[in-house]
């Protein structure tokens, strides 16, 4: 396989760019972070994306070193994409384009795709310094769950959390656009009765906090 294209700069931003700077790269990170995902589930979750695309970028950051394939055992049997450590540390970039881009997030187009747990990096970042966790998000879209302060593997996932969540946020999409805009944050939303928490854990106690 040939090497991509280069911007031939000595600049490690050139240097990153030659290796997520491709169209749709960072949001194929950006569903990876949930955990090892098949090519189907990535998707249908990347709507716009055509299969051809998807396939190149995928054996682009194989090679490049950003993301592995494997074969489930089975009965699964199924090929499934994941993040390596590498790939990983671009969690952070992808937080501070997001928190760069808030102003640019306006209200929602007509033409504009959605899916619950989008809105999941947005909410970790703001659940930053409110203490660790499972927490369980649930939107009249979807249910998402994040690992709030965990050090390697997934930082969130689709669907209920895999065990008791430590909290457990009921919300609607326009608070959480809200958040993800920066116009109010979590805890105020929980003060003023836009988010019901519920749950034991230490964070779930530190959200309800007067």
């Amino acid at each position: 396989m040939s090497r991509r294209r280069s911007y031939d700069q000595y600049c490690s931003a050139a240097r990153a760019l030659d290796l997520v700077g491709d169209r749709w790269t960072l949001l194929i990170v950006r569903e990876l972070l949930a955990g090892p995902r098949r090519y189907t589930d990535l998707h249908a979750d990347l709507p716009g994306v055509s299969t051809d695309v998807l396939a190149s970028r995928l054996k682009d950051m194989e090679r490049d070193g950003l993301s592995t394939r494997r074969r489930l055992p089975p009965p699964g049997a199924a090929y499934v994409y994941e993040l390596t450590a590498r790939g990983r540390q671009l969690l952070p970039v992808l937080q501070a384009l997001g928190a760069w881009g808030e102003s640019e997030l306006g209200e929602k187009r007509p033409t504009d795709a959605l899916r619950a747990h989008w809105f999941a990096l947005p909410l970790l970042r703001a659940l930053e310094g409110e203490g660790e966790g499972l927490v369980e998000v649930r939107l009249d879209e979807g249910d998402f769950h994040l690992y709030v302060g965990v050090g390697d593997g997934p930082v969130y996932g689709d669907g209920p959390a895999p065990g008791e969540p430590d909290a457990r946020l009921v919300l609607d999409a326009d608070t959480c656009t809200a958040i993800s805009r920066g116009d109010v944050s979590v805890t105020d939303a929980v003060r003023h009765g836009r988010i019901a928490v519920t749950g034991d854990g230490t964070l779930a106690k530190a959200l309800r906090e007067p």
